[in-house]
């Protein structure tokens, strides 16, 4: 019990370093000048994410979104920071709550199973870190939207162009990394997820 929590910590931060080392401007394709770029940096977050739950997902996550903020900070207003920060990162280690499926299809062997699980979980963690900068972009920069241009439909396209690319990219890297090397992701038994 004591050794699997060493591990847990260990991973968070290893993995919290990974992603935070993703999210550097030479590692990522930049697309906007205020910020939002094509990064590999919620790929740590999932991994964790199917590997422990939702507690690895979640810490991992709080913890890129924190590293992230000191790297390369784009800060307006205190609750904007949060927003693009520690909630936008954390919300995609929601995607623990397919962690489950993920290693029961695992131990089927089913590469569609596992494919559709880890889509959906990295999908639902888009999703929500897409609607964390959505917000925060109509709330805190809607001057920089262009003239005649509805705020709202700025945001919108501003953010989908980097979260898309994004959500793409780490689908299909995850899928097949735990297909090819579930190991990597299954502990071996079903209370591996309760016990940290």
């Amino acid at each position: 019990m004591r050794n699997r929590r060493i591990l847990f910590l260990v991973e968070v931060a290893m993995f919290a370093a990974i992603g935070a080392v993703l999210s550097l401007p030479y590692l990522s394709v930049p697309l906007w000048v205020q910020g939002g770029s094509i990064s590999f940096a919620m790929v740590p977050i999932f991994f964790m994410a199917f590997r422990w739950g939702l507690k690895g997902g979640l810490l991992t996550g709080l913890l890129i979104g924190l590293i992230n903020s000191l790297i390369q900070p784009f800060i307006v207003h205190p609750v904007q920071y949060i927003m693009d920060y520690p909630l936008a990162f954390t919300v995609v280690g929601l995607a623990g709550i397919f962690a489950k499926n993920v290693q029961d299809s695992m131990k089927e062997g089913n590469a569609a199973k596992i494919t559709a699980y880890v889509t959906s979980g990295a999908l639902l963690g888009s999703i929500l870190r897409f609607f964390s900068h959505y917000i925060g972009g109509i709330v805190f920069f809607a001057s920089y939207a262009p003239e005649g241009v509805p705020v709202w439909l700025y945001s919108l396209t501003y953010n989908l162009g980097y979260m898309t690319p994004s959500f793409i990219i780490s689908s299909l890297i995850l899928s097949f990394v735990i297909y090819k090397q579930p190991r990597l992701i299954y502990f071996g038994n079903k209370q591996a997820l309760n016990s940290v």
